[in-house]
């Protein structure tokens, strides 16, 4: 993943209720957590844990062993 330009200056979203708004925004043009982390960080200047705290957590699937016989 690229950094964002560091010479482009970009809005800081350092409330929690400026920073939900701004997800609800990018909501419709992502499909995906990792494209909603992508969009952020290009767009605004974020905290990562306000952003970790309002973005649903992603569970990694369960494998299970299989039985002995």
């Amino acid at each position: 993943m690229l950094n964002a330009d560091p010479l482009l200056t970009r809005p800081k979203l350092v409330n929690a209720a400026l920073l939900a708004r701004a997800l609800d925004g990018l909501r419709p043009q992502v499909s995906s957590s990792a494209e909603m982390w992508q969009a952020l960080t290009d767009h605004y200047v974020v905290d990562l844990d306000a952003v970790a705290a309002l973005l649903p957590a992603v569970e990694p699937e369960t494998q299970w062993l299989s039985t002995r016989d």
